[in-house]
């Protein structure tokens, strides 16, 4: 049995060495693989039976077995790219994927594009999956396939302007206050804004500031006739040769430091009345555009007035003893548009640009991890699969919860380390040839056990 145990050695530490070259060369094919991650076989002594002897048993083997091919998951490598959709992740997460029938798998490969339905996907097709945004852009806690909207983006109508202006405290005071039918001639100053509809067709609006009295100044909001449904206002408030209509008007006052003090509440003219009739709200008009929705209710803000609003007068329209002159003004409203261009963040978050000029958020990468890595069950096509050993899967939004980031334009290279592969493989060659020759020294002993007998 000793002779014939030393051949079943020799024959096992063949087997092992054998599969230890095939898992370095598994290693070593996959060294350009993205997301690869490594392996290495382990192996434990057999014990056959014991021997007994004066000092006690003596134990002996009968060769070496396999007991497992782990997987190495450490941080490989990171490359830069020219695609948005390549992505890598600096920590211990994985992509869910999701395949045609449902099946949920895992990767650390981040080459992702998108498919003919704008969907987000790996090379064999597999759905990238994560967090939605909902109707107004916030992201939710619903996952799903992230896709990217191949629609228009509705229009979003305007409901707050911001004027900041400086008037001109010298200006000359016009006694007359404003009027429709010479609106220059009876203004001080005047600025345009372009506002939308419920459509998200822009329109043209006009602002006419004129200095009634000391410290205290009107403004008149003016529209095209050919945007606004005429019908609804007075003809006192219609100048048809210049085509312009009043939509609304108020009164500002100052301080005598040239802070912005009130605000009085906003005249709307759509009420068919010459006098229009008064809001309830500072700066708030209403206004019926042609084709819209009717009575869209636009606030002009100046800023915060000092006794309307206890505010400090100052971060708005002012009164100053310098040219009158915009400073800033800006609007909620924006019209209709398409996907122009989408960037990812560290986060995991899909921003998309839209030629409105919007930034909206559509998705962000889900990750997850496993308590045991080592567990998951290779599936192939740099994908894994949860097991009874990996443990069930921790699902969070990347940079947090121990997933590790999102990068962008990166892709993970393989973490094959290229010179300890050979060295690797050195051992198991030599291994395999040292077992080799103890098989052929135990033949050549039972050559000659068997010659005894002549």
């Amino acid at each position: 049995m000793g002779i014939l145990s030393s051949l079943f050695a020799g024959v096992s530490g063949l087997n092992a060495n054998g599969t230890a070259l095939s898992v370095i060369g598994n290693n070593i094919a996959n060294l350009s693989t993205v997301g690869f991650k490594s392996s290495r076989a382990t192996f434990a002594d057999l014990i056959s039976s014991s021997i007994s002897g004066g000092s006690g048993a003596i134990q002996t083997g009968i060769g070496v077995a396999l007991t497992s091919v782990q997987g190495n998951f450490s941080q490989g490598s990171l490359a830069t790219s020219s695609n948005v959709l390549d992505l890598a992740i600096d920590g211990n997460g994985f992509f869910i994927l999701k395949d045609a029938q449902g099946g949920t798998f895992y990767s650390r490969a981040g080459q992702f594009r998108l498919d003919k339905n704008n969907n987000v996907v790996d090379p064999s097709g597999f759905k990238l999956q994560g967090f939605l945004a909902n109707a107004n852009n916030v992201i939710t806690g619903t996952m799903g396939d992230i896709s990217l909207p191949s629609t228009t983006a509705p229009p979003n109508a305007t409901t707050t302007a911001f004027i900041a202006a400086n008037l001109n405290s010298q200006s000359t005071v016009i006694g007359t206050g404003f009027s429709i039918n010479d609106p220059t001639g009876t203004s001080n100053f005047s600025t345009a804004m372009t506002v939308y509809d419920s459509l998200g067709n822009p329109h043209l609006l006009t602002t006419y500031f004129t200095k009634t009295a000391a410290n205290t100044w009107t403004y008149n909001v003016v529209a095209s006739t050919s945007d606004i449904v005429t019908a609804n206002y007075h003809a006192a408030n219609i100048n048809t040769s210049l085509g312009i209509v009043r939509v609304g008007s108020g009164t500002l006052t100052f301080t005598t430091d040239g802070r912005l003090d009130t605000e009085s509440v906003a005249t709307r003219y759509d009420d068919g009345t010459a006098a229009g009739s008064a809001g309830t709200v500072p700066g708030q008009l209403q206004i019926d555009f042609v084709g819209a929705t009717q009575d869209q209710l636009i606030t002009y803000n100046f800023g915060s007035s000092v006794t309307t609003e206890s505010g400090t007068g100052l971060d708005g329209t002012t009164q100053f003893g310098s040219q009158s002159a915009l400073v800033q003004q800006t609007q909620d409203g924006y019209a209709a548009g398409s996907l122009q261009a989408f960037s990812v963040d560290t986060n995991g978050v899909i921003n998309g640009r839209f030629s409105n000029g919007q930034l909206r958020a559509l998705a962000q990468v889900a990750l997850a991890r496993f308590p045991d890595p080592l567990g998951l069950t290779r599936t192939g096509k740099n994908t894994f699969a949860q097991s009874g050993n990996s443990g069930q899967p921790v699902v969070g939004t990347p940079d947090s919860a121990g997933l590790g980031r999102v990068l962008s334009n990166s892709l993970e290279l393989s973490n094959v380390d290229l010179g300890e592969s050979f060295i690797d493989m050195i051992a198991a060659q030599r291994g395999f040839q040292a077992n080799s020759r103890v098989i052929t020294t135990s033949d050549e002993i039972l050559q000659e056990l068997v010659n005894l007998k002549r």
